[in-house]
């Protein structure tokens, strides 16, 4: 991210800073992917065995606002 900052500071040019940037949200986007399949594996996995109903909607809502968040994002 830096690097990105200081070549807009030093007004490089656009095509480069663009595909920086996008390099850059393409590595996000694979972090994201792998603390999901961490999540669902982990915390997911025991809300939805656990006999706590409680528990249980939880994960559903942390799934659900998940999926609202992304799909505001990908607009």
């Amino acid at each position: 991210m830096k690097g990105l900052e200081k070549m807009i500071e030093k007004e490089e040019y656009c095509m480069d800073i663009l595909v920086q940037s996008l390099a850059i949200q393409k590595s996000l986007r694979s972090l994201n992917k792998l603390v999901l399949e961490n999540h669902l594996k982990t915390h997911i996995t025991e809300k939805f065995s656990s006999s706590d109903e409680k528990l249980q909607k939880e994960a559903v809502q942390e799934l659900l606002d998940l999926y609202e968040l992304s799909n505001i994002r990908g607009r």
